[in-house]
């Protein structure tokens, strides 16, 4: 067989990025046919209402490109959600756009704003999106990492990293991987330490619904001053369990969207057509987005009943739907060899939480997603408890 390979200078813009430690150990765990509680994606059905709408709307012969910026009634239902959760009002028209996954939404958002040489805080662990997209822009990532093992954001330090090229600070809540929430008084602290500054907000909240024990997620939506410089991400597909579908959104001032909108329309243009007609059906049925935290709240009860046996240490988890572990107890390897032997050996799949971090940081955490059926659950802490 003829092996072509190109032998130029490839001029390579992300010399130190692999493959992604999700593909890599959902990969592993089906070689290994392990447990995958590596992947954040469930592993039950989204609900049959959905597929319905969905095949509805193919027939109906919505199956050409939808507007640039999503289907209006779609962005008007979103509009609606918004006001109604958080007290604010965007504008479906300039200010919500519909993107094929909250990834590409993180992606156009930062391409769109972040030129060379500007720097972005990215606060660790982070999901590992972020640091790529920034350099592709030829940004730089300034890191700060959250104090272990609460998780918890230290302001002040985050103030000394703050200069005149500071283009974005980017915080997640829910957060992925602790589990870990911002509370008001955090997006308080945030709110002055961003005044008489140009820096905007990433705000990546697509675990928004998935939060737990009475808590209200603290989206910047209900910050008017955070809100006026901030772009959110949300997902549907996390919400609708549907991460496959590849469908999520932005919402963003007229002005910022704008910018955003122009890079866009160069990723990806438009998003699945059918598929956004049944969210807009869905969307009215306000209690299949209400009652998800309830609904992850019971699996994450179960499954943190069940490691309450093992020799694994649990972090408070109080959104997303990951349960992070450390395992001082059992191993002193690293994170990562811990994680590849209870894959290959002991038959779950987990994430090592140093991939999380540009240093490699590895204080022995593991994080496992609880987003399975109950039966898949029982069985990995069959397994996991019995170390």
């Amino acid at each position: 067989m003829l092996i072509v390979k190109f032998e130029g200078n490839l001029n390579n813009k992300l010399p130190q990025t692999g493959q992604s430690i999700f593909s890599v150990m959902s990969s592993m765990a089906q070689a290994h046919n392990a447990i995958n509680l590596a992947q954040g994606f469930p592993d039950f059905d989204c609900a049959p209402e959905l597929k319905n709408l969905v095949s509805k709307a193919m027939e109906m012969g919505h199956n050409q490109y939808a507007p640039m910026p999503g289907l209006m009634k779609l962005r008007e239902q979103i509009a609606i959600k918004t006001e109604a959760l958080y007290s604010a009002i965007y504008n479906p028209e300039t200010e919500i756009t519909v993107v094929p996954g909250a990834t590409l939404g993180i992606y156009a958002a930062i391409n769109a704003l972040v030129k060379e040489n500007d720097e972005v805080i990215v606060i660790e662990p982070a999901y590992d999106s972020y640091i790529p997209s920034i350099e592709l822009a030829g940004g730089k990532a300034i890191v700060y990492e959250m104090q272990f093992p609460e998780y918890r954001i230290d302001w002040d330090q985050i103030r000394k990293l703050i200069n005149i090229r500071t283009r974005m600070i980017i915080i997640n809540s829910p957060h992925n991987p602790s589990g870990s929430i911002l509370s008001s008084e955090d997006m308080r602290k945030l709110e002055k330490l961003i005044t008489n500054t140009d820096a905007l907000i990433l705000s990546d909240e697509v675990y928004e619904h998935i939060i737990f024990d009475g808590i209200e997620h603290q989206s910047v939506a209900r910050y008017p001053k955070l809100a006026q410089r901030s772009i959110i991400v949300s997902s549907f597909g996390k919400t609708y369990h549907t991460t496959g579908w590849k469908m999520g959104y932005l919402l963003a001032p007229e002005n910022i969207m704008a910018q955003i909108r122009k890079a866009y329309q160069f990723m990806a243009f438009a998003a699945n057509t059918p598929i956004q007609h049944a969210y807009a059906e869905i969307l009215q049925n306000k209690d299949m987005y209400l009652g998800l935290g309830a609904f992850y709240q019971e699996k994450r009860d179960l499954f943190r009943r069940g490691l309450k046996s093992s020799k694994f240490k649990m972090i408070d988890c109080n959104g997303s739907y990951f349960q992070s572990v450390t395992y001082e107890k059992l191993s002193e390897l690293s994170d990562v060899e811990m994680a590849n032997y209870l894959c290959k050996e002991i038959g779950v799949a987990s994430i090592p939480v140093s991939a999380f971090y540009m240093r490699k940081t590895d204080h022995k955490v593991l994080r496992f997603c609880f987003a399975k059926t109950n039966d898949t659950l029982n069985k990995a802490l069959d397994i996991l408890c019995k170390l």
